[in-house]
């Protein structure tokens, strides 16, 4: 048991990390408390919103974080849950309304964040970024980029561009996945259709395969920095970089394939619930 608590103790404390997963907790589990029981999302919604929240702070504040950066395969594994995963299941939970209803009852603090909302550079902003062309080109983009042997070499030995990293990834997964699983029709709020988001998914899905398929059946060592640094396990180069490889081969895609059936799901349903009138 107590090498199970020292794994979990984080290996190099982040008190942004501590505190940006601390808040989205205590946020959420207020906001639970003054939904009215009527209204409070169902089990699975909330599940999947601590197991998305646990898990990217699993990867960059435990013991795990110091194994993926002495081996390939588990850094991989480390991007696929702060880039993918993670941020996949808490855009699942829509939390919005929940989190909503936890903005403490101070003074200005709603009138303040509307305002942020409303201002015109903000939202224009965000809808360059947030659009069915940019979106996917920089979320695919900052996998390729990252993944660079020249640029990974200097993130895995530099403690700021380490960290540059994990953040862009994970506040770019964050956002291209709130784009993609938005449960509202564009007519109630979304940004893009249904069809557009899936056509999207589908987009990325090949680059990604792409990639895991490259390195996977690459003939070289292109991550050697995994050798200056020390593997941590007894595992030749080229085994380490064959499973990162296929990881990004195919539980990536996998997980595209799995947006796409959300997202279809959410056209059948919308679909239904339309042809309800017409048959009155």
């Amino acid at each position: 048991m107590s090498a199970v608590l020292e794994f979990l103790l984080p290996w190099d404390f982040s008190p942004l990390a501590f505190l940006a997963w601390s808040l989205s907790a205590l946020l959420y589990v207020r906001g639970l408390r003054r939904t009215p029981p009527a209204r409070r999302p169902r089990a699975a919604r909330s599940t999947a919103y601590f197991a998305g929240g646990a898990l990217m702070y699993f990867v960059l504040q435990t013991k795990y974080e110091y194994l993926s950066t002495h081996m390939f395969f588990l850094h991989i594994l480390q991007q696929f849950a702060v880039h993918h995963l993670g941020p996949f299941l808490v855009a699942l939970s829509w939390p919005q309304a929940v989190l909503a209803r936890a903005v403490p009852q101070m003074p200005g603090v709603r009138a303040t964040l509307a305002a942020l909302g409303r201002q015109p550079l903000a939202r224009a902003l965000y809808a360059s970024v947030q659009n069915r062309f940019v979106a996917p080109a920089i979320f695919v983009g900052l996998i390729v980029f990252w993944l660079l042997p020249g640029v990974h070499f200097d993130a895995m030995l530099s403690a700021r561009l380490y960290w540059w990293m994990n953040w862009s990834m994970l506040i770019d997964g964050l956002l291209l996945w709130f784009l993609v699983l938005d449960p509202r029709s564009q007519r109630d709020g979304a940004l893009l259709s249904y069809g557009a988001r899936m056509t999207m998914v589908l987009a990325m899905m090949l680059p990604e395969m792409l990639i895991g398929a490259y390195i996977a059946l690459s003939g070289r060592d292109l991550y050697n920095v995994y050798d200056v640094c020390g593997r941590a396990w007894s595992m030749s180069a080229r085994a380490d970089q064959a499973l990162g490889g296929l990881i990004l081969w195919v539980p990536v895609a996998t997980l595209d394939l799995l947006a796409f059936l959300v997202l279809l799901r959410l056209v059948l349903r919308a679909s239904g619930a339309a042809a309800v009138p017409a048959r009155g």
